[in-house]
This record gives structure tokens, sequence and C-alpha cells, in this order.
């Protein structure tokens, strides 16, 4: 099977599982809607190749007997005890951003640009966000 393309919402739902199935397995799988053509990517793959393409770039400071940890150019950052304690709070703070930006950042000039961080928060359990924010893989 090579790349698989509907050009229409009706012809996709009534080929759902080969799209669902080329998209598992790599492929490209798209869909053709009025003028825009969607394509569907596998969870895990596309988790992988952002965590890979956006690097955290987080800063962890050491202060005041505890720890803060930020993101330069986007407005998340946390405070903790431990420096543990800090990458959880940023955890958190990475989803309520990610939340924001669902719900009303997404056209905003200054935010339209984290498209990606926010598919890679969303898409990502919070083990795998500590290790990216800590550059531990993958």
């Amino acid at each position: 099977m090579s790349a698989i393309h509907f050009d229409s919402y009706t012809e996709a739902r009534a080929h759902l599982k080969d799209l669902l199935d080329a998209a598992e397995r790599g492929r490209v799988a798209t869909v053709r809607r009025d003028n825009r053509t969607t394509a569907f990517v596998d969870r895990e793959r596309l988790r992988f190749f952002l965590a890979a393409v956006c690097p955290s770039r987080a800063q962890v400071v050491a202060e005041d007997g505890g720890w803060s940890v930020f993101i330069p150019g986007l407005p998340v950052a946390a405070d903790g005890a431990s420096f543990e304690e800090a990458l959880d709070e940023m955890v958190v703070a990475l989803r309520e951003y990610a939340e924001d930006w669902q719900d009303r950042l997404l056209d905003a000039p200054n935010h339209a640009g984290n498209w990606g961080l926010v598919q890679l928060v969303s898409l990502s359990d919070d083990p795998q966000l500590r290790d990216w924010l800590v550059g531990s893989g993958q």
C-alpha cells in the first residue's frame, strides 16, 4: 500500500479503516474537504517528531532556596521547593497553557506560532513532558 488520499469526507468515512491503517503504518494519509487537505498521522509518530524538532529550551534556576523553570519566549513558568517539584509544576503550567491556547490563544499573533508546542504537550504524558523539559530523550 502506498499513500492514501480521499477527495471527500464521505469517501474517507467509507474507507476510515484504510485511512487509519495507513496513518498507523506511517504512510501518507490525507482527506480533502472543500479547499483544504488534512493529513492523518499516528499519535506517537507525531509526538516523537515534534519532540525532535521542538527542543524545550527550558531554563532552570536555583533561587531563594528553591527552583524556577521557564521557557524563554513563552508565558509559562513554574517554581518549586525542589528541582523535581519545579519540573512537576512546569508540566502543569504547560498543560494549562496548551488548554488556554486551544480555547482562546490560537489566533493571537504572538501565540499562533506555538502550535507545535501545544500539540507536543497535548500528545505527551507527564513523564514524556518531564523528559522533554530536561532534554533527556523523546
